[in-house]
């Protein structure tokens, strides 16, 4: 499909990436359906977005009326059926194989055939993803990173299957929300960025599992010695330890080498419901 027959785009999952993509999409004009199976987490993603907006009013980004029509823009459901003339729908559901693949058959069968669909995964094959429907050609990944107003970048991930054309437009569609648009041409579990930055936050959490420094310092060292904005405690507890260990797992089932295997400490963190910000506990308390 061409970017400029697109006009009408679906989003999957009403969560913090969810409503983000939804966001930058309905600012750009385009019609967007933003579906979750949860009637609560649409009115929380509608939420989110409504206070995304305000704060960009009282920067003086955006006015009254802008915030309106953006809204307008948005339909919210709990029935995927609505997803049926899309033009292009980007599936941000949770990190998990078996819910991604029961999604894309799903999709599949109600998104109109010449549709393309993406996925919003951040270490997942999308080969694999691909394979499970009848346009494996029309599938391609589209990670953006959050929160998604603010962070620039698109990761596109090309499967083995994926055409040059459905590329081609989820790039230009990438470049026409505002980001910036960098090519993973090969489908390796984590791509890009997560490759990189789960092992360098697995690290982190051996370094306070092996008893080498407390978290503050942790993250105090990293922040001041390699001149990140935020250290690697930090940022796990952003993105969710139960993410993080989901992209590990992947990453050391996929690659079979033991360096990614998750550290002990962060699976006993998940398990004990310590997810980060989320959840108001992980490496800090955020329930003081």
């Amino acid at each position: 499909m061409d970017i400029s027959l697109i006009k009408k785009i679906g989003v999957i999952g009403a969560g913090q990436m969810g409503n983000g993509i939804t966001q930058v999409a309905a600012a750009q004009g385009f019609e967007v359906v933003m579906f979750d199976i949860a009637p609560a987490s649409l009115d929380k993603g509608l939420g989110t977005i409504s206070g995304s907006c305000d704060r960009l009013i009282k920067k003086g980004t955006m006015t009254e009326d802008q915030k309106k029509t953006l809204l307008s823009k948005i339909k919210a459901t709990t029935n995927m059926k609505d997803m049926a003339d899309c033009d292009f729908v980007v599936e941000a559901a949770t990190e998990n194989v078996e819910l991604k693949l029961k999604i894309f058959r799903e999709l599949d069968e109600i998104v109109k055939k010449d549709a393309i669909l993406t996925s919003n995964t951040s270490s997942i094959s999308i080969t694999k993803i691909a394979a499970v429907t009848k346009r494996p050609e029309q599938v391609a990944g589209m990670h953006f990173m959050n929160p998604v107003p603010l962070m620039q970048l698109v990761e596109g991930i090309k499967g083995l299957q994926t055409s040059e054309q459905t590329f081609k437009t989820t790039k230009e569609l990438s470049e026409k929300l505002g980001k910036v648009f960098v090519e993973s041409v090969k489908d390796m579990p984590g791509f890009i960025v997560n490759r990189v930055l789960m092992p360098m936050i697995n690290e982190a959490v051996y370094t306070l599992h092996e008893g080498i420094a407390s978290v503050e310092s942790i993250d105090q060292a990293m922040k001041l010695g390699t001149n990140q904005p935020m250290g690697p405690l930090t940022l796990a507890d952003f993105i969710g330890l139960d993410t993080c260990l989901a992209i590990m797992n992947v990453l050391h089932d996929g690659l079979g080498d033991s360096k990614y295997r998750p550290c002990p400490l962060l699976v006993k963190y998940v398990e004990a419901g310590w997810l980060g910000r989320k959840s108001g506990r992980g490496f800090y308390n955020y329930a003081k």
